[in-house]
């Protein structure tokens, strides 16, 4: 009798360990995955299109602040001890200050210009193995472990965008991978955006001319801005609806 009532008890005791074991694990479940969910970073949603709008009114003479900027964020031109040796003519250009005259009053107005992310992007039309690819918010960006260095996509820039490395690179930053052989050009600072950050051009910009937001959000501040002044987008007539925005010209 006690043999038989102990039996019972162990089988008792046996069931709810396993109910127990039921409910914990399940529960270390979902809470490992909860948990992971939290820390993966969200990717890109097509429910966004990052752009940005510049003010040229705000934009100095001999300003360079948005390309110092980049170039220390991303690790090129001056942010690139191996490119000083590079001829002139063949650095890195992922953003760089231009000048347009009014043919009739002489009135000038300095710029930056750069990848203009547009939403029919050319350059993505002509890589034959889609290493330029548009991502689902609208950021364009070359995947260097495809990019076969063909240059078509800078012949189809308009924007005369994209550059081509030329020389082996020691000094690169994780952020930006860049390789010899390979087109690059500006990335919106991606990585700064994927973790919620403005890109560094944006955010180094001592005139605050540069504006980065989202274009599909009416209530965020560069979807209100555009709202309220008259903008421009470069070569608007060929149809490419770039998500850089200029006012002031």
């Amino acid at each position: 009798m006690d043999s038989q009532l102990e039996s019972r008890q162990r089988r008792r005791f046996m069931v709810q360990a396993a109910g127990a074991t039921a409910l914990i694990a399940p529960g270390i479940t979902l809470m490992t995955i909860a948990q992971a969910d939290q820390d993966q970073p969200e990717g890109a949603s097509s429910s966004k299109r990052w752009g940005m709008l510049v003010d040229t009114n705000k934009c100095t003479d001999g300003c360079s602040d948005c390309v110092s900027a980049c170039q220390q964020e991303n690790g090129w031109g001056e942010g690139s001890t191996d490119e000083s040796q590079s001829n002139p003519q063949q650095k890195a250009q992922w953003i760089r200050t231009v000048t347009i005259r009014d043919k009739q009053t002489g009135h000038t107005d300095q710029l930056p210009m750069m990848c203009q992310h547009c939403e029919n992007p050319a350059c993505v039309d002509v890589c034959p193995t889609g290493a330029s690819m548009k991502r689902a918010d609208g950021i364009v960006l070359v995947d260097k472990h495809i990019c076969i260095g063909c240059r078509y996509c800078m012949m189809a820039c308009p924007y005369k965008a994209r550059s081509f490395v030329h020389e082996p690179l020691h000094d690169q930053k994780s952020n930006s991978p860049r390789g010899k052989g390979t087109v690059e050009a500006c990335t919106m600072c991606v990585h700064r955006v994927d973790r919620g950050d403005q890109p560094a051009c944006v955010e180094k910009c001592s005139s605050g001319a540069m504006m980065f937001g989202d274009l599909n959000d009416p209530n965020s501040d560069i979807s209100k801005k555009l709202a309220e002044v008259d903008s421009t987008q470069i070569r608007a007539d060929l149809g490419l609806n770039p998500g850089i925005r200029y006012s002031g010209i």
